[in-house]
Formats: C-alpha cells, structure tokens, sequence
C-alpha cells in the first residue's frame, strides 16, 4: 500500500484528503505544519507527499529543502499561491509537480498516480518508450520510423522521457543541456520543443505528449 503524507494547516482539507486517498487504497498520514511534516517524514517514510506551501510555523519551500536534504521521495505541492515565481521555488527546491488551490480532487489524484508512476519508471531506468506513433530507444539513441534527432534535441527528450508525468523545470533543462549561465535563455527551450513536436507530434499545433507547462517547464505525458 502506497504510503501518502499530507501537510496542510487547514483541517477541511486535510480531512478530505484523507478520506478520498484512504477510500483509493493509500495509507495516509497528516501533519498541519512544517515541523511535524519533517518529523513525520523522517518516522514514517512516506512514498509520496502531498505539501501546502502556506504553513503557520515555516514556508513549504524550507519543507522541500527539509526533505531533500535526505530522501527523494516525490513531492506534489498543493497551494493557493498561483504565482509563477513561487511554483518556480518550489520546483526548483526539488519539487515534483504543483497543484493550484482551488483544486479538484480528480486533478489531484491524478498528478499523484502520475508521479508515483514516474518514479516507478525511473527505477526500473527505461531503454524504450512509447511516443505517440513513436518508440523511442534511449540506449540505442533512435526513434522508429527514420526519425533523426540533433544530439541537443536527444539530451532534451532524454530528461523528459526519464521523467514520466513529472513537470520538469525550465531552469533545470537549460542548466542540464547549457550549462547553469544559461537558466534564463527560456527561448533555447521553445525552439528545440518545436524542433521536438515537428519530428515526434502527430499534430506539432496541439501536442499531446511533449507539454508546455506555461511558465514553469515542461512535461512529457505518455
């Protein structure tokens, strides 16, 4: 049984949380400030949690930084901050995905089976994966079907067929294939995805597996 923490200080969430996972088959545990959160992580070693950014004792971002300074359990944040620059914090804190309040519940269980999926995937370390009409042979570097890629747009695709499901950050895309000088050259990112959509997207307008997430990076849906 999949072992699910949830941090937030309002009791109305923290209850329906725990009953729509309990009622899905999750183990799940609570904890209404950061403090506990750190505590109950360390006790209980969660395989996921769910995280509010707006604690009353510290700041979720100081939470995350908690967390990975020891264990790399998947992260979903959950908070009612929809600015652009907080979700770029917390995923660059070690982030895996964030959820905007209000939210439905359906999204929300959603992106957690999406990334307990991906970090499935990412242990078992895939040679080939399915892209649309495409298999994609991450060991061998070629694409069914004569598709040829230039080693940048491989090292791109690459990060995010490991990542299934899992928004990867623009910073950390540009600072893997660039270098860290280069985390502010976005466009970098926009003309390699089209490069990327033009050779593996059935329709390149209206992607269904290479996704911009706006503002914050990108995520491959399989």
């Amino acid at each position: 049984m999949t072992k699910i923490l949830v941090v937030d200080d309002e009791p109305q969430i923290l209850r329906a949380l725990r009953i729509n996972l309990a009622a899905r088959d999750y183990e799940v545990a609570v904890a209404a400030d950061g403090a506990s959160a750190l505590r109950e992580a360390a006790d209980w070693q969660p395989d996921l949690v769910v995280l509010d950014l707006g604690l009353p004792d510290m700041d979720g971002v100081d939470v995350i930084h908690g967390l990975r300074g020891w264990t790399r359990v998947p992260i979903v944040v959950l908070s009612g901050r929809a600015d652009s620059q907080d979700k770029i914090d917390a995923l660059d804190a070690g982030a895996d995905d964030y959820v905007t309040k209000p939210f439905g519940i359906g999204e929300l269980l959603a992106r957690v089976r999406a990334v307990t999926r991906r970090t499935a995937v990412h242990e078992s370390e895939p040679v080939r994966v399915t892209l649309g009409e495409h298999t994609v042979d991450l060991a061998g570097k070629t694409v069914s079907g004569g598709v040829r890629l230039t080693p940048t747009e491989w090292h791109i695709l690459e990060i995010l067929l490991r990542n299934p499901g899992k928004l990867v950050p623009q910073r950390y895309l540009l600072a893997q294939v660039w270098g860290s000088s280069h985390v502010k050259e976005t466009h970098y990112l926009r003309q390699y995805l089209a490069q990327l959509r033009k050779k593996l997207e059935r329709d390149p307008a209206h992607p269904e597996h290479l996704i911009t997430e706006p503002g914050m990076g990108y995520r491959f849906t399989p």
